[in-house]
């Protein structure tokens, strides 16, 4: 395979042909214009294509050459000013050509033949990140590092090129980077989030602890997800009409209960209405001499700027706050793409964000953190635990004009798309959490077959297994239902196969050989 490479800064162009992209390294001066690399790329017929999603929450699939991935050019402008769907995502920074048969993601790509998968994988994407594109014929790969300023050596590209089935492929990518997931243990528990929303009590709690005796183990976690805090970014201020006691008192409970206490916050953001916001105004990251909004959320949130010194001092404030104080075993870190939303000539968007999350890495110390919202490559071998799609709804694909917004949307549809198609990181870069899965009657749309479907793909594709019920109104049946799928996710040799439209898994289990069928056209 030739490529050919162009290397462009404000001091000079190289071009040239070469038949690897592995460690290739230049002398550079000046701010960087472009790097980039191309080749022709032959198709069989039958050939599917994979590109992995911007961040956690980004819809992937494996794609046909004649589909079409969507960005947001239908959206209408007033739509997006007033909700800033743009912001979740990759559209401030990277085009979508938006005609069928142009693809592009980020960090790795594959084209699987029947069981032969080739792999293209960057092995450097601290320095920026590798974004891969096709488009009728031409593979393309380019380094997110514009207007990056350098004076020395830089990494253009470190691309590894493999052949061979899904576990020889994805093994030699990541043996090659020499990453391993910090926690093999798989994760069990319940979260408040989706039964409650941000509607979370003491009394709740109490009850959701009642209820979770029922189904869970010694060590299994219970977390308390948003709405504990006053407003979203004052992390040091507890709701007091909701948790009168504050949640030290909470957490001891959960202690009492032999459960890990787990505690839900986004870090690099805060909420419009917030007291942060309204006291320093100066934390907040500005982009043409605006504070960024992050999205939509709890009505609109302005992203932190991480360097700044007093937002490094008051995370420090934070996480003491919930480990040595309230005493929290285990977080989960949300909305985390807010940290490095755009680059700047002395960082790129890549070189920030690995900052960040191996800041927070150092905050928690040796405790689990659970990542969500973010690009999934940052956290390889940093964090135990990361989500690797959007948030399930309590029907299967969301209501229906938000089907066409962006690609970061709630939806158990797409959820389901990426717990299968990203199943190769689990074990490897960190344990995969699929998100939730439902047995409960009341308070859902999702069907029978569909809350099956949902509890058996986590159970055997996933390193995360919660429920987000409240178990004290689970019928002896269901508390059944829970212990099967509970034994399921404890499945041993799972090999996954993809034949036309479906996906085949065989599994051991109590010493006998399983398998469970099931069609990808649905996601």
């Amino acid at each position: 395979m030739t490529w050919k490479i162009t290397i462009k800064t404000s001091q000079e162009t190289i071009q040239e042909e070469v038949d690897s992209l592995s460690n290739i390294q230049k002398e550079l001066h000046g701010k960087i214009q472009c790097i980039k690399a191309e080749t022709q790329l032959s198709l069989h017929e039958n050939d599917v294509l994979f590109f992995n999603g911007y961040q956690t929450w980004t819809y992937n699939k494996e794609l046909h050459t004649n589909d079409r991935q969507k960005g947001i050019h239908h959206i209408p402008t007033f739509l997006l000013k007033k909700y800033h769907f743009d912001c979740y995502g990759d559209y401030h920074f990277v085009d979508y050509p938006n005609h069928s048969g142009a693809f592009h993601g980020f960090t790795y790509m594959y084209i699987r033949h029947e069981n032969t998968y080739h792999l293209f994988a960057s092995c450097d994407e601290e320095n920026a990140y590798t974004i891969f594109s096709y488009d009728h014929g031409i593979l393309r790969v380019e380094r997110d590092c514009k207007d990056f300023i350098v004076n020395g050596t830089f990494t253009c590209f470190d691309v590894i090129d493999t052949t061979g089935n899904e576990e020889e492929v994805f093994d030699t990518w990541f043996n090659h980077m020499q990453i391993h997931p910090l926690e093999t243990k798989k994760l069990y528990g319940y979260s408040s989030w989706y039964n409650h929303y941000e509607n979370i009590s003491s009394k709740t709690i109490a009850e959701d602890l009642e209820g979770c005796k029922k189904i869970l183990q010694e060590g299994d976690l219970f977390q308390i997800d948003d709405g504990w805090q006053t407003c979203t970014g004052d992390w040091l201020s507890v709701d007091q009409q909701k948790f009168p006691k504050g949640l030290e008192y909470e957490v001891a409970q959960i202690h009492n209960n032999g459960f890990q206490a787990g505690i839900w916050l986004s870090p690099f953001l805060a909420s419009i209405h917030s007291d942060l916001v309204k006291l320093h105004p100066d934390w907040l990251l500005k982009h043409n001499d605006l504070p960024w909004f992050t999205g939509c959320n709890w009505n609109g949130a302005y992203a932190l700027d991480i360097d700044h010194p007093e937002v490094i001092q008051y995370l420090k404030d934070v996480f003491h706050q919930i480990f040595e104080v309230w005493k929290f075993d285990f977080v989960k870190l949300d909305f985390l793409y807010a940290g490095a939303p755009f680059a700047t000539k002395h960082q790129t968007r890549s070189q920030k964000m690995y900052k960040g999350i191996h800041f927070l890495r150092q905050l928690c110390k040796n405790h689990p953190i659970l990542g969500c919202g973010v690009p999934t490559c940052t956290t390889f071998g940093v964090f135990e635990y990361n989500r690797i799609g959007c948030d399930v709804s309590l029907d299967w694909n969301d209501v229906w004009y938000m089907r066409f917004f962006h690609r970061e949307r709630t939806s158990t549809k797409q959820s389901l798309a990426n717990t299968i198609f990203r199943r190769s990181l689990n074990n490897r870069a960190f344990l995969n959490d699929p998100d939730v899965f439902f047995l409960r009657d009341e308070n859902i749309k999702l069907n029978k077959s569909q809350k099956d479907l949902l509890a058996t793909l986590n159970a055997l594709l996933g390193g995360v297994f919660l429920t987000s019920d409240n178990p004290s109104n689970y019928t002896e049946k269901q508390i059944e239902q829970y212990k099967y799928y509970r034994h399921l996710s404890q499945a041993e040799n799972i090999h996954t196969i993809i034949h036309g439209s479906t996906l085949t898994i065989t599994y051991t289990l109590d010493e006998k050989e399983h398998t469970f069928a099931c069609d990808t056209t649905i996601f």
